[in-house]
């Protein structure tokens, strides 16, 4: 990944008559125009995410999703689906007068990123996306009901613990209410948990400092109350939308390298291979010593290397 680097603007982009967009541009002024979609939802931006581009050649774009990070008002469920996520991205590039960019994404990212992108595929240079999340209702089984858990069981008795017994048939929805409870430490505790779970399952190998990252409950409580609203609404799109044929047809034509960790069991590596049954055009790497992490080396490795070499389209 290339060294630290700070933006040389930031500002703000009212979206809608309740959110209001951080979004910040680092790298070159007159680069070559690219996006940045964060992970989550609800999980904001992180300054090493600008490192995933050489800020010689790029002109790099963050900004904060509806409700996450720097946006406004925080954890704010309103307004707030697929769907109005890719309005705002298309007010943004218009506000930043860019006509075509190239989209970067991984985990939630990625699903931002096929659903932007099939929405509005003139608008879209290359796909960069890292562990493939379509949201379809058997991933959020894997993770979140039965596939992880034999995995990860000491983690998985942490996560199950907030939840009565008799409420566990269906885990997504029986955080709902607690994530959504008018009684703060009903609601932060929830919302720890729900992070924590996620940081313990990320890396091939636990990370605690990403673990102990549960234990901000401002970060974690816009996290874990923006993802469980986003799984218990099937992401607000229809079961397997992202990968049905008339929606990739749209965006087969546009250049796609995605890297897998082979370990990842957030969003396992069988969705990126269906990706790729489906678009057999794009290509496919999968890490075989990570998880699913953009941090762990052989990702970022991967990551950067396709970055690098869409920096000319």
């Amino acid at each position: 990944m290339y060294p630290p680097i700070e933006p040389y603007e930031t500002g703000k982009l009212k979206v809608s008559d309740i959110h209001t967009l951080y979004y910040e541009l680092s790298g070159k002024k007159d680069g070559n125009p690219i996006v940045f979609l964060h992970g989550g939802p609800g999980g904001g931006t992180d300054p090493l995410d600008r490192s995933f581009f050489d800020p010689s050649k790029y002109k790099i774009v963050l900004f904060d999703q509806r409700g996450s990070g720097n946006s406004t008002p925080t954890a704010s469920l309103e307004e707030n689906t697929t769907w109005d996520l890719v309005k705002d991205i298309e007010k943004l590039r218009e506000h930043l007068g860019i006509d075509k960019w190239h989209v970067f994404g991984g985990s939630w990212g990625s699903t931002l990123s096929l659903a932007y992108a099939q929405s509005h595929p003139d608008r879209v240079k290359t796909l960069v996306l890292r562990g493939i999340f379509t949201l379809r209702k058997s991933e959020l089984r894997f993770f979140y009901q039965d596939g992880a858990s034999h995995i990860f069981p000491e983690a998985w008795e942490e996560f199950i613990a907030p939840i009565p017994e008799a409420e566990r048939g269906d885990i997504v929805l029986a955080y709902h209410p607690q994530l959504n409870s008018e009684d703060d430490e009903t609601r932060l505790r929830a919302a720890r948990a729900w992070t924590k779970w996620e940081m313990w399952t990320s890396k091939l190998h636990v990370d605690p400092k990403q673990v102990a990252e549960a234990d901000d409950s401002e970060w974690s409580n816009a996290f874990a109350r923006i993802e469980n609203h986003y799984f218990v609404n099937n992401g607000f799109m229809r079961d397997g939308q992202l990968l049905e044929k008339q929606e990739i047809d749209k965006i087969r034509h546009i250049p796609c390298v995605v890297v897998q960790g082979r370990y990842d069991v957030v969003c396992p590596a069988t969705t990126a291979y269906a990706l790729k049954k489906v678009w057999p055009e794009i290509t496919l790497h999968i890490v075989p010593d990570a998880g699913h992490s953009s941090r762990e080396p052989g990702t970022s490795k991967l990551l950067v290397k396709a970055t690098d070499e869409f920096a000319h389209i």
